[in-house]
C-alpha cells in the first residue's frame, strides 16, 4: 500500500520535473529564435545615399541581405528586411531564382505573421484617428493612418475626407521619405503641397514598433482653399466651422486646469489669454 503511494508521488514528481524541463528548454528556444540585432547594422542594409545625400532603396543590397539572412539566421534582422521587402514591392521588383529567395526568406521569418502583427498593433492608432476625426467634424480637415507594411495598399482608415481617396489607396513615396527624413532626423511637419489648383497644409508623424522600425503614419491634411476662400469670407462658414469645431456630445465634470489656473478660472479668467484684472 504504502509503497504504491510512494510510486505514485515519485511518478508526479517525474512528471514535474520533465514538464519544468520542457518549460525552460521551450523558453530557451523562444529566446534564441528572438535573438538577433538590427539590420541596420548589417553591411548589407538596403538603403543607400544617392548624389543629393538622400536615402534610397537599394535593390543590390536588399538582394545581398536576402542571400546573408538565408545563410545565417538572425530573426530580428530577418522580420526587418521582410517588411522592408513588402514596403517596396520587392516581389516585382525580383524574377526567377531570386524572388524564390525572397519566398524562401519570407517563408523563414514568418512573413504573414509580420505583417499581421503590424495591422494589429495599427489597430491602437485606427482608433486614435476615428476619435481625432470624430471631433473635427466638415471642417476640411482631414485624418488618415498609412499601414506601410503595404504601401501598395497603404490606407488603412480615413475620417474628415478631402482628398477623395479610399480605403488601400496606395501610399507612394511616403515611406521612403520617411525614411530619408528618419535619418536626417528631421520631423515632416507643416508643409504645403500645390495640386493643380488645391492647395493642402500637411503633418505627417511616423509610427515606429519596437525592432521593425516604421511601420505606419498618421497625416493630416487641411484643405487649405476651403478654410481660406469658403469659411474665412462667409461669417456664416465661419459660425458653422466653429461650431463644428467647438461640438461636444457630453459634459462632464471634471478639472484639466493646473492649481494655479483653476483659482483664476474661479476667479473669472475665461481663456488662457484672458489677461483682465480678474483673472
Amino acid at each position: 500500500m504504502i509503497e504504491g503511494i510512494l510510486n505514485i508521488i515519485y511518478g508526479l514528481i517525474a512528471s514535474a520535473v520533465f514538464v519544468g524541463i520542457g518549460f525552460l528548454y521551450g523558453r530557451y528556444q523562444e529566446r534564441k529564435k528572438n535573438k538577433g540585432q538590427p539590420l541596420e547594422r548589417y553591411k548589407f542594409y538596403p538603403f543607400s545615399l544617392d548624389d543629393k545625400k538622400m536615402l534610397q532603396f537599394d535593390l543590390a543590397l536588399f538582394k545581398e541581405a536576402v542571400s546573408g539572412l538565408l545563410k545565417e539566421k538572425d530573426f530580428q534582422a530577418g522580420q526587418q528586411l521582410v517588411l522592408i521587402g513588402e514596403q517596396n514591392n520587392a516581389r516585382q521588383l525580383l524574377k526567377g531564382y531570386l524572388l524564390d529567395q525572397y519566398e524562401q526568406l519570407y517563408k523563414l521569418y514568418n512573413g504573414d505573421k509580420v505583417l499581421d502583427e503590424s495591422v494589429q498593433f495599427l489597430e491602437n492608432y485606427k482608433r486614435i484617428v476615428i476619435l481625432i476625426g470624430e471631433s473635427f467634424p466638415d471642417c476640411g480637415i482631414e485624418i488618415l493612418l498609412h499601414n506601410l507594411s503595404n504601401p501598395s495598399k497603404a490606407l488603412y482608415c480615413i475620417k474628415n475626407n478631402v482628398t477623395g481617396r479610399n480605403i488601400e489607396a496606395p501610399a507612394t513615396n511616403l515611406v521612403m521619405d520617411l525614411k530619408r527624413r528618419d535619418t536626417n532626423n528631421q520631423d515632416k511637419l507643416n508643409y504645403q503641397l500645390n495640386i493643380g489648383s488645391r492647395r493642402f497644409k500637411c503633418t505627417t508623424i511616423p509610427i515606429y514598433k519596437n525592432k521593425m522600425g516604421i511601420v505606419g503614419a498618421i497625416c493630416i491634411n487641411v484643405d487649405y482653399n476651403y478654410i481660406n476662400e469658403v469659411v474665412r469670407k462667409d461669417p456664416k462658414s465661419i459660425n458653422d466651422f466653429l461650431d463644428a469645431i467647438c461640438k461636444v456630445n457630453m459634459v462632464l465634470d471634471e478639472n484639466i486646469l493646473s492649481k494655479n489656473e483653476y483659482e483664476k478660472a474661479l476667479n473669472g479668467k475665461r481663456h488662457f489669454r484672458d489677461f483682465s484684472k480678474k483673472s
